[in-house]
């Protein structure tokens, strides 16, 4: 930071941008990356380049943050909900296929499909990419919450067409507020470097063929980032840690359980959640979360389905409960673990 300070470049130029996106290639291996200034300019610009614009329809999990499927109504299309599968709470590919079908029989082909790690718990990608190549649809990966998680060795982010992370304030690693569009595709990388500054073409004057978008990160982000990115593998050890503890704590205790870890994947366990199964334990999720605030730790709710969603009311829904009833309805996570910008502990707030 003292040295980006020093530099006197604090916007989007300066030589942190380059080395972030450098370092963060190279820890995700045949991939490159472009650092951007949210996950959700990452979404939204991932989204132009596999070609979504008005009326298109792009599937989408319906557990998972808003910012998933607001790009694509940004862009003028429709997002299709798929609910989830019990393991992973991810994407079920089974109802995502069905989904597939349904549309096509009525003319009306997904542009994409959007996939999310939630909480930094790898979806089951062998299944999907198989669907997704079966009908020839690309997909973009929302590994926002999933940097350093992997499906089979390969990070996160690596199985689709384009891959989105997210480093907002809250997530495994920050640059304060930051995001990474990466892919193998050189082309798409270098598209994705032209419209995220404005679209500019390379004159010594102003010159714009097309529409861009300011959604570069800037020189101090990065160099925030690059320091982060370092600590990366010690951040995961400890989560995941934290996430052993719990599962030890919870041991034999009837009716709690936990979010699956395929024997495919291994999570950077962002975020630990439990589920509460009202009928063995006694109480619900909400009550256990009144009594625990009242006792000064903070839990939350998860997010509530899309297909839920006042705003979303209108759109079509692939599923039955899972995502509802199953999740939703009864899951509790701990507060996040928060982290100074020199990676030393501020607290950890559990169950």
């Amino acid at each position: 930071m003292q040295q980006a300070l020093s530099s006197g470049q604090l916007a989007t130029n300066g030589e942190f941008i380059s080395k972030f996106e450098n370092k963060l290639s190279k820890k995700i291996k045949q991939h490159q990356a472009v650092a951007l200034n949210s996950g959700t300019s990452s979404l939204h610009l991932g989204l132009v380049l596999l070609g979504v614009g008005p009326g298109d329809e792009v599937i989408c999990q319906s557990f998972t943050f808003c910012a998933s499927a607001n790009p694509i109504v940004y862009l003028g299309g429709t997002p299709i909900f798929v609910d989830s599968e019990e393991d992973t709470w991810n994407i079920s590919p089974e109802l995502l296929e069905d989904a597939i079908m349904s549309r096509i029989a009525l003319g009306k082909k997904p542009k994409a499909i959007v996939v999310v790690h939630l909480f930094g718990m790898p979806a089951k990608m062998k299944e999907i990419m198989e669907i997704a190549g079966r009908y020839t649809i690309p997909v973009l990966e929302d590994a926002a919450e999933a940097v350093g998680s992997t499906y089979k060795g390969h990070s996160c982010g690596t199985f689709g067409k384009v891959g989105v992370f997210s480093f907002n304030g809250n997530k495994i690693i920050t640059s304060g507020g930051g995001g990474a569009l990466i892919s193998d595709e050189v082309s798409i990388i270098e598209r994705a470097k032209y419209l995220s500054t404005q679209a500019r073409e390379d004159l010594p004057y102003y010159q714009h063929l097309e529409i861009g978008y300011n959604y570069r990160m800037n020189n101090m982000a990065a160099a925030i980032g690059l320091a982060q990115l370092e600590k990366l593998d010690g951040l995961i050890s400890k989560r995941r840690l934290i996430n052993h503890r719990y599962r030890l704590l919870f041991e034999g205790f009837q009716g709690v359980s936990f979010q699956t870890e395929t024997e495919e994947s291994q999570s950077n366990y962002w975020l630990t959640t439990i589920l509460i199964d009202k009928p063995q334990t006694g109480f619900s999720n909400d009550k256990l979360r009144i009594a625990l605030f009242k006792n000064g730790i903070e839990t939350r709710f998860l997010w509530k389905p899309l297909h839920l969603q006042p705003a979303y009311r209108s759109v079509p829904f692939y599923g039955g409960h899972i995502a509802e009833k199953n999740v939703f309805k009864r899951a509790l996570p701990s507060q996040f673990c928060k982290y100074d910008l020199r990676g030393s502990k501020e607290g950890i707030w559990g169950f």
